[in-house]
């Protein structure tokens, strides 16, 4: 979802769609946003609908670059980040992501099991590590510890 397609409402008095003002509230899972990056539609689709239906508000890219560029505005709380991308590896745009948004938190949901990527992911700060597919309760738990965390 582009920024201009975006309806949630944002953190720090930042406007809404529409430029609508927005209420700064207590963080909690109303008004948290998880942005979900992976090439992939289809999970981007059932990833969504999950967090969606655990009450998360989601916004999904396909494309890294453009997720980046929504970045540097939004200062999403969490990214759900695939590795295998074909513009940029998600080890990549975690490290950019570091750089334009540090408060916000990182989940890698990938197919790549392989243990340097997932060393690297974690020395580079990423909260959890999880291979597709993924058991929904888990990966649930893993996003809420995630945003748990000072």
């Amino acid at each position: 979802m582009s920024p201009q397609q975006h309806n949630g409402s944002y953190p720090n008095g930042q406007l809404a769609e529409g430029g609508r003002p927005t209420l700064v509230a207590a963080p909690n899972i109303a008004t948290r946003t998880i942005c979900l990056v992976d090439d992939d539609p289809s999970v981007l689709k059932a990833t969504g609908r999950l967090l969606s239906s655990a009450g998360w508000k989601v916004e999904s890219f396909v494309d890294p670059i453009e997720f980046l560029e929504h970045a540097k505005t939004y200062q999403p709380h969490l990214v759900v980040l695939d590795i295998l991308m074909p513009k940029m590896n998600g080890l990549d745009v975690q490290k950019r992501l570091k750089t334009i948004s540090p408060a916000s938190r990182v989940v890698i949901l990938t197919s790549k099991d392989d243990p340097a990527v997932r060393s690297n992911a974690i020395a580079a700060g990423a909260s959890a590590f999880f291979l597709k597919p993924v058991d929904d309760d888990e990966f649930l738990a893993g996003v809420e510890a995630a945003l748990s965390k000072n």
